[in-house]
């Protein structure tokens, strides 16, 4: 926590400085550790050593497994998502949020996520709320598979206001070195299957809520007929987590490498896991946006390249995989309730001299009903 002293006075009428008067409660902070605890030991592995309030989280690698086991580490935040969470006062999703920005960055190169450390900064530590956003942290830790390991919870008076909170986190996983997923591997004749991501996912939000908040000035609370549901349930519906999902297929099939689909969307994230030489071709007939997309495009009059560059626009995760692997691949995403398709293939670049990045994904077609 901070070092801001606190202004009282002593029996004499002498001033003297307090913690508690300066905005920083440390029985608040013992209060929020009490009521995150039982969430924090429900995301965890056999792996993890000694209880949520050491000094250090403790993990220790079963190296039986592994051969020649890669660390992998990544570490991200949830953006201005959190700004909703706030207006609404939920704060018991975000952290599932935060929790797949981290892993699905991991699984990309094969990595299994091992534990998560978060941090949360807040103007003043109300328990019940950072009790709901660990909350949220653990039941995202659950669905990835990974533990979560400790955190910090820093409380910030005078540089944030009472109510506004920030989170990051780091998460750290394991990869046996002959198993590593890299652009490398990927060859003409691959295929590109989508999953389908469950909204907006964690990017984009600036965006969004300058067009949906300030220009068409639509209310949270709100119902719109579209989503079947009010605009603030869409705007915090979690980012889906695809961890296990992308481990299960890739021990299936042969799968060449995977892209998280986050801020810069699909072709930029995609072009990042795609070699030289090679060019990523998408259909956009293969799948429909979810209205939440169709209508920020509508009432901001944002131009359909703007989209593209901003959201996801319901593709959350790609995954490259060799032609023979395509049908086995689907069955396994079918058979865990992930929605999946094909949408496009891997083949040479036409004009290799010259080609940059922008050049390894094209987009070709239109959206139906879009």
């Amino acid at each position: 926590m901070s070092e801001d002293l606190l202004a009282g006075s002593d029996q004499n009428g002498n001033e003297k400085a307090t913690y508690a008067a300066a905005g920083v409660s440390i029985e608040a902070g013992e209060e929020a550790v009490e009521l995150m605890r039982p969430w924090a030991k429900q995301a965890t592995r056999p792996e993890v050593l000694g209880s949520l309030g050491g000094f250090a989280g403790l993990f220790q690698l079963k190296l039986d497994r592994w051969k020649e086991p890669v660390l992998a580490s990544s570490t991200d935040g949830v953006g201005t998502k959190i700004a909703v969470a706030q207006a609404m006062d939920l704060h018991d999703t975000v952290g599932i949020d935060l929790v797949a920005m981290v892993v699905d960055d991991l699984v990309v190169c094969g990595a299994e996520p091992l534990f998560l450390q978060d941090y949360i900064a807040v103007g003043q530590v109300v328990p019940e709320q950072v009790a709901d956003l660990v909350k949220g942290i653990s039941e995202g830790c659950v669905q990835a598979g990974c533990a979560l390991l400790g955190g910090e919870t820093a409380e910030h008076p005078g540089l944030m206001a009472p109510g506004e909170y920030d989170l990051s986190a780091t998460g750290v996983g394991v990869v046996e070195a002959s198993a590593m997923l890299s652009p490398e591997k990927v060859r003409p004749g691959d295929v590109v299957i989508a999953m389908g991501s469950s909204g907006l996912h964690s990017n984009g939000y600036s965006l969004a809520r300058r067009v949906l908040l300030d220009i068409a000035r639509m209310p949270l609370d709100g119902h719109v007929e579209e989503f079947g549901r009010t605009l603030g349930e869409e705007l915090l519906e979690p980012t889906r987590i695809y961890a296990k999902d992308c481990l299960a297929m890739a021990a299936e099939t042969e799968v060449r490498t995977f892209a998280h689909v986050t801020g810069g969307g699909l072709a930029a994230n995609l072009a990042r896991v795609i070699p030289p030489g090679l060019t990523a071709v998408l259909d956009r007939g293969s799948w429909t946006p979810a209205p939440v997309f169709s209508l920020i495009a509508q009432r901001g009059r944002v131009a359909q390249e703007e989209m593209e560059r901003t959201f996801n626009m319901g593709i959350g995760m790609v995954a490259v995989v060799t032609a023979e692997d395509v049908d086995r691949a689907l069955a396994v995403l079918t058979a865990r309730h992930v929605p999946a398709w094909v949408v496009g293939e891997i083949a040479k670049q036409p004009n290799v001299e010259g080609a940059g990045e922008d050049d390894r994904v094209v987009l070709r077609g239109s959206h139906p009903r879009f």
